[in-house]
């Protein structure tokens, strides 16, 4: 198993991925399945769907790592428990940063696949918030990307940035940590100034 840096920064994202869910988790008062459960969602709901839907060999079954770092992620939210009220704050830094990761990461690994710089920003996006919204749906909450926030925007962002870094022809590290830092400032941002989005007018 070579450890290269889009290996590292994968594991990086799934952990923290995992962290976001397993506050969830927290949240709710869940048993220890429920830590493990909800720290999983997040970390590979995403790039579960986004590898389906490229035909190729869904990443964690390929290498087992990923669950492993994901159930430990979950197991050090139970075990080193958060204070109620820092919790949601906790969930929403640990979410902003896997979203950050995981939107270049997809958007590389589509874009490797197919070539596609329109795919590889539709598959970064999937790869950012669906396990997101797994992880809401099952805490019965409405998932960020369905509120006001600036959520998806923030991922679809991120993975333009990428996208276009190797379009002209940068460094591929150098590309993710752009486009992810990119991601992570917008949706920063968003959290420190409460932006949100534009309503339609409504009659």
């Amino acid at each position: 198993m070579e450890l290269t840096p889009i290996f590292l920064f994968d594991l990086i994202g799934v952990f923290v991925f995992g962290l976001s869910g397993a506050l969830a988790a927290a949240r709710r008062k869940m048993d220890i399945f429920g830590y493990v459960v909800l720290a999983l969602l997040p970390a590979v709901g995403g790039g579960t769907v986004r590898d389906l839907i490229l035909n190729t060999s869904v990443f964690w079954v390929e290498q087992s790592i990923y669950i492993v770092v994901a159930v430990s992620a979950g197991l050090t939210v139970f075990f080193f428990s958060v204070k109620v009220g820092q919790r949601y704050n906790a969930l929403k830094w640990a979410d902003a940063l896997g979203l950050s990761l995981f939107c270049v990461l997809g958007a590389s690994k589509a874009l490797s696949l197919t070539g596609d710089p329109v795919v590889a920003v539709t598959m970064g996006v999937v790869t950012a918030v669906v396990g997101g919204i797994l992880r809401d749906v099952v805490c019965n909450e409405i998932p960020l990307i369905l509120k006001r926030e600036v959520y998806a925007t923030a991922a679809f962002c991120g993975s333009v940035v990428y996208c276009l870094c190797v379009h002209f022809s940068v460094a591929s590290i150098l590309s993710l940590i752009v486009g992810g830092l990119c991601a992570f400032v917008i949706r920063a941002l968003a959290l420190i100034y409460r932006w949100s989005l534009p309503t339609g007018k409504h009659t």
